[in-house]
């Protein structure tokens, strides 16, 4: 299936990008896509238009359109569990019906999202209180998807943030919720505990401790903590009321979730009515991907990049390079929906893969990172494909110099990344320094950069929480626009079953109640190097 893009990708070795621009003068309108203010703009890149044909051919014989459709009706394309895949009926606002088993689920999913608005205006008006008064602090304990979503987008709309400050703990290492509960009032603190199952070993573990520190301090859980969870009687016994408690569906997985109940804490953060503007910027991500035509379709085409640099040109990472400081945690959100997506080895029907399958994705925000790790990516020995992103203005009008400074470091980047520069002219550099002979030659090849080397660049208005809406699914859409065509589960995620497994039975070991028989030499050494420096 990919042979002739692997062929076509040899080929293009041989070609700079400059020269594509140079043939072609309208390179750039034909090479981006626009919805909205938002237009993804992929023309630095090797593809041409053989490229782009054989790419969208492959969405035609992976069928593609039946597959989309599939998603949004409700079939259980989650085919290894059983399961819809309809993260996207979260932000159907509109209510269009989607049936599962013959059933509509909007009705529930409004109603859920109702409660979830009364609530979450109950908390920021203070009439829902804790033991001390209305609540100053939000601490939401969740890990994965249910902490990540809502992480990256109370971070990203931060100028929309009006309520009760909000904090996150993930980690089961007892220093992150030791430091977050510090400095906070026990009695004037709400807890939400994020856990489908209510069995999710780091969040208990961290919300049993929550619990007692809010007794120890004065606080009352039964008035103070909430629950995102469908266990209805463990949220029962743990002693959070019933109107705390937001379940959703199976059909729902935890990295797709933010647009429903685990992004209530961003909805008490910013309101009902920013939230639901971050549900419509979803919605209307959705519209187009239904309705676009391939070439016209931005998540198709962010899709089609990235299969060309992983799986035709072999490129193994993919760095994800926000101009936003409150995008700090997207390359994060971004790196756990693609890596766990399609992070697999076989295809759905259980064959091994032929092509190699979803990229490392890593990155940081502009323009922090081009103090840090794009040496590499300029002047390293492995090609790193970029994905820029940017508004075209910011939140302070008054820091307007810093934006534009902003905007242009990002443009220059992605420049740079193809114009290189060559080594005539790292020569003529040294001899305008005074440089001569061998010395000049051996500086001069140090500041070669080889150039041709691809990014793509989303660019939008200004990051509002429509915006924030149409980049979350955007890529949501993408990868499973990437896993269609490997014909892989982008749905499931066994990949993190064995070490939870282990660490399940490594417990009685590591507490020093059993011995490590069974154990391997470096575990059982392990153990008992930890069993001895233990206070």
């Amino acid at each position: 299936m990919f042979d002739r893009l692997q062929a076509l990708a040899a080929e293009a070795q041989g070609r700079h990008i400059l020269d594509l621009f140079a043939a072609d003068p309208d390179r750039a309108a034909r090479y981006s896509a626009e919805t909205g203010d938002m237009r993804l703009d992929y023309s630095k890149t090797h593809i041409d238009d053989a490229v782009r044909e054989e790419l969208l051919a492959l969405c035609d014989r992976a069928d593609l359109a039946a597959r989309r459709e599939a998603m949004f009706t409700g079939a259980p394309i989650n085919e290894t569990e059983g399961r819809a895949v309809l993260h996207t009926a979260l932000r159907n606002l509109d209510g269009d019906p989607v049936e599962v088993d013959g059933q509509d689920v909007m009705l529930g999913v409004l109603e859920v999202l109702q409660r979830m608005r009364v609530f979450a205006e109950e908390v920021r008006g203070g009439a829902v209180q804790g033991a001390g008064g209305s609540f100053t602090d939000v601490v939401n304990i969740g890990i994965g998807g249910s902490d990540l979503g809502p992480v990256m987008a109370t971070l990203a709309l931060s100028p929309y943030h009006d309520g009760p400050r909000v904090h996150y703990v993930s980690n089961v290492d007892g220093a992150h919720i030791a430091d977050t509960l510090r400095p906070l009032d026990p009695k004037r603190t709400l807890v939400i505990v994020a856990s489908k199952t209510f069995t999710t070993i780091e969040t208990m573990t961290n919300a049993r401790t929550a619990r007692a520190w809010m007794q120890d301090g004065g606080g009352d859980p039964a008035r103070q903590f909430a629950a995102v969870s469908t266990a209805l009687d463990l949220t029962s016994d743990f002693g959070i009321p019933l109107e705390h408690v937001f379940g959703f569906e199976d059909w729902v997985g935890g990295r797709y979730s933010v647009w429903g109940p685990i992004g209530l804490p961003v909805m008490i953060a910013v309101g009902a009515n920013a939230f639901d503007a971050f549900l419509r910027g979803g919605q209307a991500m959705n519209r187009h991907f239904r309705a676009a035509d391939w070439t016209e379709n931005m998540p198709v085409m962010l899709a089609l990049v990235g299969i060309w640099h992983r799986q035709a040109c072999g490129h193994p990472s993919r760095a994800v390079l926000p101009y936003d400081q409150r995008l700090l945690r997207l390359p994060a959100y971004l790196q756990q929906l693609e890596m766990e997506s399609n992070g697999k080895s076989v295809a759905m029907d259980g064959s091994p893969l032929s092509v190699p399958s979803g990229p490392v994705v890593w990155g940081e925000p502009g323009t922090n990172g081009q103090h840090a790790f794009y040496q590499l990516i300029h002047q390293g020995t492995d090609v790193v494909p970029c994905e820029f992103m940017v508004a075209a203005e910011g939140h302070e009008p008054e820091l307007a110099h810093h934006h534009r400074l902003l905007l242009a470091n990002c443009l220059a980047q992605s420049e740079a990344l193809m114009r290189g520069r060559s080594l005539d002219e790292a020569r003529q550099r040294m001899a305008d320094k005074g440089l001569t002979g061998d010395e000049l030659e051996r500086q001069a090849r140090h500041r070669v950069f080889a150039g041709n080397r691809p990014s793509t660049t989303l660019i939008y208005s200004k990051l509002t929480p429509f915006v924030l809406g149409q980049i979350v699914a955007l890529y949501e859409h993408r990868v499973f626009v990437e896993g269609v065509i490997l014909g892989i589960n982008s749905f499931d995620q066994w990949g993190v079953e064995l070490g939870k497994e282990l660490a399940t039975s490594l417990g009685p070991i590591v507490d020093g109640e059993t011995g490590t028989e069974g154990k391997d030499g470096s575990t059982a050494a392990l153990v008992a190097y930890a069993l001895r420096h233990r206070d």
